[in-house]
């Protein structure tokens, strides 16, 4: 009777490891939380996801899921582009203006002006300005972001007139 305890007590946990094996994916795919945006970004991030380009730092477009036209990505690990973010509150900190914080940078790259911001274990995280609409894109550690900024930036001053999100 105690070893047939000991088998049901077993059935349990061996049926969890198989449920939890059949659910992870052999597939490295990305995953990127799809921004809740207004009426006039979305319509803005819909453009812009139209005018992507197919390849960014030559890497091939595959997008994160769960699918939106608010998101988008290239390569493995992931260059993530996320349209109609929240405005990021160190854009109107007056220590990154002036140059003072060291984790967050102003800057511009082929006509399009991007707040650059030094995330956890090397990756970086650039938000537009001056823009309708925000676009954020992150970049993952030893990825090269000019090459990332220049690849996007045709398509951002296409997609996205300049001016002040709401």
């Amino acid at each position: 009777m105690n070893s047939f305890r000991h088998r049901l007590i077993g059935l349990p946990a061996l049926a969890l490891l198989i449920t939890a094996a059949g659910c992870s994916s052999a597939d490295d795919g990305a995953s990127a939380a799809v921004p809740s945006a207004g009426t006039k970004a979305t319509e803005l991030c819909r453009k812009l996801d139209k005018a992507l380009p197919a390849k960014v730092n030559g890497e091939s477009r595959e997008d994160p899921e769960p699918a939106s036209a608010l998101t988008a990505g290239w390569g493995n690990p992931a260059i993530i582009l996320r349209c109609g973010v929240t405005r990021p509150p160190k854009m109107i900190d007056p220590k990154v203006a002036e140059g003072g914080d060291p984790d967050a940078v102003a800057g511009g790259v082929n006509g399009v002006d991007w707040l650059m911001e030094k995330q956890e274990a090397g990756a970086y995280r650039f938000t537009c300005a001056n823009r309708e609409a925000y676009v954020e894109v992150t970049v993952p550690k030893g990825v090269d972001t000019s090459t990332v900024l220049i690849d996007l930036a045709g398509s951002v001053k296409k997609a996205i007139p300049e001016g002040i999100a709401d």
